[in-house]
C-alpha cells in the first residue's frame, strides 16, 4: 500500500512539472506581436514593456557598424515609422524592403531597443537567373 502510495504521489507531481514546462515553452512561442502604427497608438503605456514590433525594413534606413554589431534602422507599416536600434548578429535576409519582427523595449523616446531581430523569410523564392 505505502509503495502504490509514493508512485502515485510521484506521478502526480511528474505530470505538473510537465505541464508547467509545456505552459512556458507554448507561452512564450505564441507571443503575439504588434504592428508599427499600433505600438504607437498605444502611447506612453506601453514605454519599457517588453514587446515584439513587426514592419517593413524602410528602404535606405540601415545604418550598421560590423565591427561593433550595432545596427539602426527604421520600420514602417501604412500607419507609422518607428526607430529600430539593436546591438548584435542581424539574420541573412535582414536587408531593405524585409519584413522583420523586433523584440525589445521602446522608451519614452519614442526609439525602440532591440534585443531580438528575425526577419521573415519571402513566402517565395525566386530563382537566380544567369545570362
Amino acid at each position: 500500500m505505502l509503495k502504490r502510495k509514493k508512485f502515485l504521489i510521484g506521478g502526480v507531481i511528474l505530470i505538473c512539472a510537465l505541464g508547467y514546462l509545456l505552459y512556458m515553452g507554448f507561452g512564450s512561442a505564441t507571443a503575439y506581436y504588434s504592428t508599427v502604427s499600433e505600438l504607437l497608438d498605444a502611447g506612453d503605456s506601453i514605454y519599457g514593456q517588453d514587446v515584439r514590433v513587426n514592419g517593413t525594413v524602410v528602404p535606405g534606413s540601415i545604418d550598421s557598424n560590423d565591427i561593433n554589431l550595432d545596427h539602426e534602422f527604421t520600420i514602417t507599416d501604412e500607419g507609422g515609422d518607428l526607430l529600430v536600434i539593436y546591438h548584435g548578429i542581424v539574420p541573412d535576409a535582414f536587408e531593405d524592403g524585409a519584413d522583420v519582427v523586433a523584440q525589445g523595449k521602446i522608451q519614452s523616446d519614442g526609439v525602440f531597443y532591440a534585443t531580438i531581430i528575425l526577419a521573415k523569410c519571402p513566402s517565395k523564392y525566386e530563382p537566380l537567373e544567369i545570362d
